[in-house]
């Protein structure tokens, strides 16, 4: 089973702000076992976000959507999740109790504008907001939480945690990797082809480097007992073709 994310924003895509949506995704994953397979990232189009969902909608895999679900003109989002859908916006009961509740003390809080954002399209569930009780939702196999990462993450932990716990194995995933001096990127991929043909559970890797010295980042990513093999043979490769290594620092260490 695949995860994708799709993160929607003009500000991310003018440079405006900095996309972190995508980098706490894969960490969250991560730490699961899991990982990330695809991203995509939109601007504020109506057209593109519906065609997009409407595509997204017949997949199969687990897609995270950060950014337009407010109430803003912009929030484009519900609307074309709907629209993708081919059902319509409609206030979720359970929506409601809870911006409801938000406002306990206030109801003069409860504004149309509040409860708009507690419209989905039909059929969707929520997702639980620890930030200020206003909902995510889902709708089949997509998700979809806020821009505010202050929002959006915690509720990524909660989708995961409450719906693909039976996906975890924090061992399914192995990397190793061992930097190489001295050796173009060219000479390495004959070993590279070879090495890739004996494993087919792992992705076989190289990542140059020319800052701020030059070196070839050289590993293997995937089932733990095949990488272990077939770092073994990029070792052995490297070390016949009389190229410099050493063990490159851990993945996040």
């Amino acid at each position: 089973m695949k995860f994708g994310a799709i993160i929607i924003g003009d500000e991310i895509l003018s440079g405006k702000r900095q996309d972190k949506h995508m980098a706490k995704l894969i960490g969250a994953l991560s730490a699961r076992g899991l990982e990330l397979a695809w991203a995509q990232y939109l601007g504020d189009d109506t057209p593109l976000i519906t065609a997009t969902l409407k595509r997204v909608f017949t997949m199969e895999d687990i897609v995270f959507s950060f950014g337009g679900i407010g109430a803003t003109p912009d929030d484009h989002t519900r609307q074309c999740a709907a629209n993708a859908a081919g059902v319509g916006l409609k206030l979720h009961p359970d929506a409601e109790a809870e911006i409801r509740a938000r406002f306990i003390d206030d109801p003069k809080g409860v504004t149309p504008q509040r409860l708009e954002m507690g419209t989905y399209p039909e059929g969707s569930n929520i997702i639980p907001n620890s930030f200020n009780r206003i909902p995510g939702f889902n709708y089949k196999n997509v998700y979809f939480v806020p821009g505010f990462p202050q929002m959006a993450w915690p509720m990524i932990d909660w989708v995961l945690d409450t719906h693909y716990k039976h996906l975890f194995d924090a061992n399914r995933i192995g990397e190793s990797a061992i930097i190489v001096r001295e050796a173009g990127e060219s000479l390495l991929i004959d070993l590279m082809k070879a090495v890739q043909g004996k494993y087919a559970a792992v992705k076989v890797f190289s990542l140059p480097r020319v800052s701020p010295e030059r070196f070839i980042e050289l590993g293997a990513r995937g089932n733990p007992a095949q990488v272990e093999q077939a770092i073994a043979e990029l070792k052995a490769g490297v070390t016949a073709m009389n190229f410099p290594w050493v063990d490159a620092p851990k993945f996040g260490g």
